[in-house]
């Protein structure tokens, strides 16, 4: 291995429904555009201009199900009647190759991508407050008194599994929790670990001159 090639970082960001996340996942890739995506896998119907393994790997519930209890992916998750799954090896591939790869996903494949990729940064982002979060969700005016309610209960049961993530971020304000995001990431591909000849290499150079 090049000493020199930084190992890629797998960055897992979950949060409730409410809380900023996907402002924030947005901020990060736009100034950070060296994150990588795999093209997951889905048994979905194709939309209009979707291409099969450019946007998705477009596959039968039955073979999806075979890779599944193959071992095939890094995290997968049925979501409306449909099953998604991120590919184990291509993200594991992308990583050596010193890529980041972003996982802007659920609870559910947090877990999952804590045991498949055991080096993964997870990140939660919680509301300051019940309160806030319900004002957030209401201040969209797209969600029904019966959608509302729903998240919020969804939040709490989401919530309690924040105890296992590695940092939290708190979202009271998004200008701060951009660079709180912002500063855990960087601080991230600093890491020691993320060099692991680098050290080694350099030290050996005092030795070809001694």
């Amino acid at each position: 291995m090049n000493p020199h090639l930084r190992s890629g970082i797998a960055l897992v960001i979950c949060a409730p429904s409410g809380t900023g996340k996907t402002t924030l996942t947005r901020r990060l890739i736009e100034e950070f555009p060296r994150f990588a995506f795999s093209v997951s896998c889905t048994t979905r119907e194709p939309r209009p201009n979707e291409k099969n393994g450019e946007d998705y790997e477009f596959l039968s519930r039955q073979e999806f199900e075979r890779r599944r209890d193959a071992g095939f992916f890094a995290e997968w998750a049925e979501v409306h009647g449909n099953y998604y799954g991120t590919p184990l090896e291509a993200t594991r591939r992308l990583l050596a190759e010193g890529r980041d790869v972003l996982f802007d996903i659920d609870v559910q494949g947090a877990s999952q991508l804590r045991r498949t990729i055991p080096g993964a940064r997870l990140i939660y982002i919680l509301p300051p407050s019940r309160a806030e979060l319900e004002r957030r969700l209401r201040s969209r005016g797209t969600e029904s008194e019966e959608s509302t309610l729903r998240r919020l209960s969804a939040a709490a049961t989401e919530l309690a599994q924040a105890h296992w993530f590695n940092l939290w971020i708190i979202n009271d304000d998004l200008e701060e929790a951009w660079q709180e995001l912002r500063a855990a990431y960087i601080a991230a591909t600093l890491s020691p670990v993320r060099r692991p000849g680098f050290l080694n290499g350099l030290l050996k150079e005092w030795g070809d001159t001694a």
